[in-house]
């Protein structure tokens, strides 16, 4: 055999993407989420800025990365957030420089956002993004999901549910569509998703390169 033959076949570069998850509160966002992570060590979770103080447990760098309202607010100014927004008083935003050195190092970034968010990184990468929502399978259902957590006050689930109908409106501007009827069977449609997505042509940017290889060991 010779030692062509018995290396290793190289690795095709690829750009990375945003795998961006969106639902309705109680519609599984979150488990799902912490489902991929645990499963795919390629994939990394989008890590924000915030005005807010940490809270018990959570790390700097690792939660988020916690910051004053005057470097947000210059954050902002110079670009430097690919979205953002204010959230019960206190700001959370997406760092744009993190982002792009993952993409262009070929690794790929899960975004937890709502539609708002995912509008403003369609606007700003829209090559990149990947968008998933997700649908809870009735109102009912979603309703008793809200209760069973037993998280939220009867006012706070009642206020869910009614933000509930505006934020499934918003499912037109994704480009998948998922219905969580059950968990498992999410994860491995959100798991096809992302691993067709990875094979697009347009982010293997080094199958070019891999083709001419391929065609001048190939014989004469």
């Amino acid at each position: 055999m010779s030692s062509k033959a018995a290396a290793q076949p190289p690795e095709i570069s690829r750009r990375g993407l945003m795998l961006v998850l969106s639902s309705p509160s109680g519609a599984g966002k979150t488990s799902i989420s912490r489902r991929l992570l645990q499963e795919d060590r390629r994939l990394t979770m989008s890590v924000s800025v915030t005005t807010r103080a940490p809270r018990s447990g959570e790390v700097d760098g690792r939660d988020y990365h916690f910051i004053d309202v005057p470097r947000f607010e210059e954050m902002v100014e110079d670009g430097q957030l690919l979205e953002h927004a204010r959230v019960f008083g206190n700001y959370y935003g997406t760092p744009r420089g993190p982002v792009e050195a993952a993409l262009a190092a070929g690794n790929d970034i899960l975004f937890d956002v709502d539609w708002q968010g995912t509008q403003q990184l369609n606007e700003k990468m829209p090559d990149d993004v990947v968008g998933v929502f997700i649908l809870p399978p009735s109102h009912l259902e979603l309703e008793r999901r809200l209760r069973s957590r037993a998280q939220d006050s009867e006012e706070v689930v009642i206020g869910r549910m009614k933000k509930a109908a505006d934020e499934m409106s918003h499912w037109p501007e994704y480009d998948y569509v998922i219905v969580n009827h059950d968990l498992e069977t999410c994860v491995s449609q959100v798991t096809a998703i992302l691993w067709a997505e990875r094979l697009k042509r347009e982010r293997q940017v080094g199958v070019g390169d891999f083709v001419r290889g391929l065609i001048a060991d190939g014989p004469a």
